[in-house]
């Protein structure tokens, strides 16, 4: 399979690393054209990797959160493209306290959306990915990413809408990315189980939300990436300042992952072509052209 593409849309560096990745790594190296579009600088986020933590690194951490990004494209096999927009951060407290002023979840939704636009109209993707109404976890900058998101996929094929922004292209697919499912982790348990070994995600799991319901119902379409599982670990421990590599993200040794669960999971939000559900390729009932 080559010839088709892909772009996969995020709030912040290191979002393309922990949602969808293996997906991203196994279309580029198929031959494919895949580009991360990041919406955001990412430059409120906290240092959540207490080895970077260090002076030299949190007063310049638009420029390091720049070279991460810049060497998990590498890593992955991407094109990577910023938005430009103003992290908005994560508003913590009760009540919480306001957004700050000029970040991306406050900048009018049109201003966002052509943004966007001009993006999809120059790099022409068949396919996009990216969050669902909840943005995946509350986030202000995620949830704006889906809104940004679902209006830019109808705005690029109007050429009535941001005329200036270049010639009007249609994705043919939009997909949620589902990377929080709670049956996956349950089957990682039942594996250690079995082998007769402490599970190292139990406490996590005990603090799962089971009133969010089963984001599991909702996947449409799963790809199997395990051979890329290593590239998006690689991928994520370069983004140093936002992972720690003894964090949960590495909890569970790859080859269980590979083994009891392979795959990365989508739903299909939108579509311009038929195709059957389940699927087990994002670019299914599309042809090379765009068309179905």
């Amino acid at each position: 399979m080559s010839g088709f593409r892909l772009m996969a849309v995020h709030a912040h560096p290191d979002d393309e690393s922990s949602k969808g990745a293996a997906t991203t790594a196994r279309y580029a190296a198929e031959g494919n054209e895949v580009k991360v579009v990041t919406l955001t600088g990412g430059e409120r986020g906290d240092i959540l990797n207490p080895a970077m933590d260090v002076p030299g690194v949190r007063d310049r951490i638009h420029e390091v959160r720049i070279e991460e990004m810049a060497e998990a494209a590498r890593i992955l096999g991407v094109q990577h493209q910023w938005l430009g927009f103003v992290d908005s951060g994560l508003p913590e407290g009760d009540p919480k306290p306001p957004l700050p002023e000029g970040c991306f979840a406050l900048v009018p939704l049109e201003e966002s959306t052509e943004a966007l636009v001009r993006v999809i109209r120059e790099f022409r993707p068949h396919v996009m990915t990216t969050y669902d109404e909840n943005g995946g976890y509350p986030h202000p900058d995620h949830i704006r990413c889906h809104e940004v998101s679902m209006a830019a996929y109808e705005a690029a094929a109007d050429p009535e809408q941001f005329p200036d922004a270049g010639e009007p292209w249609k994705v043919q697919k939009v997909y949620y990315s589902h990377g929080f499912i709670r049956k996956r982790l349950l089957q990682f348990q039942e594996e250690y189980d079995r082998r007769g070994e402490e599970f190292p995600m139990a406490e996590w799991l005990k603090k799962w939300k089971t009133e969010q319901g089963d984001l599991m119902a909702r996947v449409t379409t799963q790809i199997t990436c395990g051979d890329y599982f290593p590239q998006r670990d690689d991928a994520l421990r370069a983004h140093a300042t936002q992972i720690d590599p003894n964090g949960s993200f590495f909890a569970v040794p790859l080859e269980i992952q590979q083994k009891i669960w392979p795959t990365e999971e989508f739903e299909l939000a939108k579509t311009r072509v038929t195709t059957s559900i389940p699927e087990s390729d994002l670019f299914a009932g599309i042809h090379e052209d765009g068309q179905q």
